[in-house]
């Protein structure tokens, strides 16, 4: 036996049923991934104005640990992230500003992932739904060359068992095309967050990045006392020196 009549043996004896059976299992995955990205999702977004208001609100007056607090107290990946920015704000506005990326980073990891999953499936569901189908077809045009029947009945089979091989074609791109759209849908989701945590990031590194705040009255009078008694003493002494000359 060549190795073609080995193969067409093979494909006669496991039949097409169990690529029906891996397309529903596809399937059942797709729908437990597409639930558990979407939850996620939805709990990663928050309030980015409020957000944003908050935490410049704090850095205007000086308040670092109430930045950090508000930033903390949300789930949104833009929080996360300009937590991660202020937990190392004293080393400067350089290292908060690459502690960001950093964070943004790991985020759009978090973000990303089993979306790889979707990708693959909706990409190559068909072509396994059509290799359910050519089995299919190599069994119809098997019972075409060995049918002993009339030929018209031996055709009617051909024609069932060919239509009965589409059915895994059919179902493979019904498998496809929801695994293809959430998997748009989710990367739209996650540009538009990473979008937002840009927003929030350019906050927090506009603060960061400005001058040295003026000073409170209490402290601009001390200097200006300060600086009076300098150039008192600073006359005093001009005038020690031309007593001493005359």
């Amino acid at each position: 036996m060549n190795l073609v009549e080995s193969l067409k043996a093979f494909f006669l004896s496991s039949g097409a049923t169990w690529v029906l059976w891996a397309l529903l299992a596809l399937a059942v995955a797709s729908l437990i991934v597409t639930v558990e990205r979407a939850l996620h999702f939805r709990g990663r977004r928050g309030d980015l104005a409020s957000l944003s208001r908050g935490i410049e609100e704090r850095l205007a007056v000086g308040d670092l640990v109430g930045a950090q607090t508000l930033a903390r107290a949300s789930r949104s990946v833009a929080a996360a992230v300009a937590a991660a920015g202020l937990r190392v704000a004293h080393l400067g506005p350089a290292a908060a500003e690459k502690t960001m990326q950093g964070a943004c980073a790991v985020e759009r990891e978090r973000l990303e992932s089993r979306l790889a999953f979707l990708g693959t499936l909706g990409n190559n569901a068909p072509f396994v739904g059509l290799f359910g189908t050519v089995i299919g077809v190599i069994e119809a045009f098997e019972q075409l060359g060995v049918g002993g029947a009339s030929g018209q009945a031996v055709s009617s089979a051909v024609m069932a068992g060919i239509a009965e091989a589409l059915i895994a074609t059919a179902v493979g791109i019904g498998v496809a095309l929801p695994a293809v759209a959430f998997y748009n849908h989710f990367q739209r989701c996650i540009a538009r967050l990473l979008a937002g945590t840009e927003a929030v990031t350019n906050v927090v590194l506009a603060h960061l990045c400005a001058e040295t705040p003026p000073a409170s009255p209490a402290a601009a009078e001390r200097e200006v006392t300060e600086t009076d008694t300098v150039r008192l003493g600073t006359e005093r002494g001009r005038g020690i020196t031309l007593a001493q000359e005359s």
